[in-house]
């Protein structure tokens, strides 16, 4: 009976989950409360699985599967972390401490929680590895982009593979499209982060995000894409050092900034009926970015057979995923309000029957993707 442990350390979220024999047994989900995630949440989930008689003290666990999130071509592969892999992510530090530093604390207390289990780093990535070079790289000297190893790493890879995945399962059940994935498909992972990706015959041909997870759309408290510029002479005026300024960008912008009030797509709805006009505009960029994004991967695959709403904001909303689809019937694309309204986290087709795009709200399984990567290495 094989258990695999499942940790995914999100920017907003921490969740786990148990497998055995593939199939899940457990779930914990923790979302950070007044700014802060729940401390010693690993030794938390360990007593409840204890508890619930999931694990013994023998502790049957045969290997943790653990989310990565890091900068680098070392990182574009799933494997056992050792004392080398951890040295990478120490390393990596420089460009992303934000999310480095807890996956590193978060590692520390898998190894003391359950000392002597494999942990094996899935990585966040991997999927985007088959971005063409056009895709891939920025417009800096390609010694330089060899040399420090800067290139467009992509991320979210995990939730997009499982998406592919689930989706080849529902068009091979269409008599219509038996066997077949829609060859141009469009991802929409809209949550505390979120990015785009452009997939073609099941690979991502390019994504938002770029080198960390700052690139791309407006995101919860991420500034998302900005003149390269203007991050130096913001650099300059704040007077803010490298470190700073990577805080500042990654917890002080996106909606929140936008907002000053609020990160959360939920409020910010609130306060748009209440007459907030920064709420509004925040909502406005939001949405005019991803939109963008959409019309940039229609004309990268020359058209499009599917688009995808996914993760929190995707699979929640009814009201962001009109406002991104409003005004895009050239594109082939056009929502049903009631199948639209109706389908909120679960899994469904909410476009018109006639539009030639399908449009679907597809719950992404992280997770479970995870759990068949660790499958795969620790056989």
């Amino acid at each position: 009976m094989k258990k695999i442990f499942i940790t995914n350390v999100g920017s907003e979220s921490r969740k786990y989950a148990l497998y055995q024999d593939g199939e899940r047994v457990f779930l914990a989900h923790f979302e950070k409360e007044n700014g802060k995630l729940i401390e010693n949440s690993t030794e938390h989930v360990i007593s409840q699985l204890l508890e619930q008689k999931l694990i013994s003290e023998k502790n049957e666990i045969s290997a943790i599967g653990f989310r990565i999130v890091a900068s680098g071509s070392y990182f574009l592969q799933n494997k056992i972390i050792d004392s080398e892999y951890l040295e990478k992510l120490e390393a990596a530090k420089e460009q992303a401490p934000l999310h480095i530093n807890p996956m590193l604390a978060e590692l520390k207390a898998l190894g003391q929680t359950l000392p002597g289990i494999p942990i094996v780093g899935v990585s966040d990535s991997v999927f985007h590895s088959s971005l063409p070079a056009h895709a891939r790289l920025y417009g800096i000297p390609k010694n330089t982009a060899e040399e420090f190893d800067i290139f467009r790493f992509g991320y979210h890879g995990i939730s997009f593979e499982s998406i592919v995945g689930k989706l080849k399962n529902i068009f091979g059940g269409l008599s219509a499209q038996a066997g077949n994935l829609p060859e141009k498909i469009i991802i929409c992972h809209l949550g505390g982060g979120s990015s785009i990706a452009a997939i073609k015959n099941g690979q991502s041909i390019d994504t938002s995000m770029g080198f960390t997870p700052l690139e791309g759309v407006v995101m919860a408290n991420r500034v998302g894409d900005i003149d390269a510029g203007a991050i130096v002479y913001l650099s300059k005026k704040l007077g803010y050092g490298p470190d700073e300024l990577e805080s500042y960008l990654n917890t002080q912008c996106g909606l929140l900034g936008l907002s000053g009030k609020s990160n959360d797509v939920r409020e910010l709805l609130e306060m748009e009926k209440n007459g907030d006009e920064n709420a509004k505009l925040a909502l406005e960029v939001m949405v005019y970015k991803i939109k963008k994004y959409i019309g940039a991967y229609f004309a990268a695959l020359n058209g499009i057979d599917v688009l995808v709403f996914s993760a929190t904001i995707g699979e929640r909303s009814a009201i962001m995923r009109t406002r991104i689809c409003a005004e895009l019937e050239n594109l082939g694309i056009v929502l049903d309000s009631e199948k639209n309204n109706k389908t909120i986290s679960m899994d469904g087709f909410i476009g018109k029957d006639e539009s030639p795009v399908k449009v679907a709200v597809i719950t992404t399984d992280e997770m479970g993707q995870m759990a068949k990567e660790v499958e795969a290495i620790v056989k």
